[in-house]
């Protein structure tokens, strides 16, 4: 696969209010959050970019990534993702969050050997978890973007109900990526990490 198959787009440009400081940079297992999305985006993307409207605070968590500047934060993940996609030249694109502690850079290769398997039609592969998409661990088509505008500028800016009305393949989901995509949005879902005795220990 050509090095621009794949590139990833990590987010990190929301508040944190319910975490009450940046959990971006809240240290997991002595490594910044964000550095452990990094370097598991590494794991299978040659190049990975973090959007985020404070550059200036990211420039120092480490790991190998570049920074895009959030023009219009606070928008939502759709309208991040339709930003990241018109700024970066790809194939697919595996949109991240920075909460993902448990990320499994195993699991995210496995998932990325399939995406040659995905119909030309498809714009997006995405774990599917019950009746819910997991959007922000998922692979969307550079070619994605016009349906994405297209829908912003008519509908609304829900990630799960544009996936609910365009053609995506679906990632099966099982007990261990179930457990891979919980995200820490509070200092309650940080303990319980840990109290689970996994790699992420605080």
């Amino acid at each position: 696969m050509a090095d621009d198959f794949l590139v990833a787009l990590i987010l990190a440009g929301g508040r944190s209010s319910r975490m009450g400081r940046d959990k971006a940079l809240i240290p997991v297992a002595g490594v910044p959050l964000l550095r452990r999305v990094v370097e598991a985006a590494g794991s299978c993307c040659q190049q990975v970019y973090v959007l985020t409207p404070w550059p200036e605070r990211y420039q120092a968590v480490g790991g190998s990534y570049n920074l895009l500047m959030e023009t219009n934060p606070g928008q939502g993940p759709m309208v991040a993702l339709a930003t990241g996609l018109s700024q970066i030249d790809c194939v697919w694109l595996l949109l991240l969050a920075c909460d993902l502690p448990q990320l499994q850079p195993d699991i995210l290769r496995g998932w990325k050997e399939q995406l040659t398997l995905v119909p030309p039609s498809h714009l997006a592969m995405i774990p599917r978890h019950g009746s819910r998409w997991e959007p922000l661990c998922g692979f969307y088509r550079h070619q994605a973007l016009e349906s994405l505008q297209e829908f912003m500028a008519t509908v609304g800016r829900s990630l799960q109900r544009w996936l609910d009305q365009v053609p995506v393949t679906p990632i099966s989901v099982g007990t261990v990526e179930s457990q891979m995509l919980l995200n820490c949005n509070t200092p309650e879902d940080l303990r319980a990490i840990a109290s689970e005795g996994t790699s992420a220990n605080l």
